[in-house]
């Protein structure tokens, strides 16, 4: 699990239950991404604000795509 501490001191992380985040402090918790499947099994990431990534054979490809998006885009894009 990656942590991303801005200057102010701000964490931010993609949620996993690796630690436990609230042991850092106040924590709010906000939906990013959305991972299912659509009428012929195949699996998107649909990220909020975001594009839909995909179709994936497989939904642990459709998870691991999510997580790159969200860390290049939303994680370390951050001021």
């Amino acid at each position: 699990m990656d942590l991303f501490i801005a200057p102010g001191g701000t964490t931010l992380a993609i949620y996993d239950e690796a630690i436990d985040l609230h042991t850092l402090g106040t924590t709010t918790i906000t939906r990013a991404s959305h991972v299912e499947p659509d009428e012929s099994g195949q699996w998107h990431a649909d990220m909020v604000d975001g594009p839909q990534l995909g179709p994936f054979a497989r939904r642990s490809e459709a998870l691991a795509a999510e997580v790159t998006w969200l860390t290049e885009h939303r994680l370390l894009s951050q001021p």
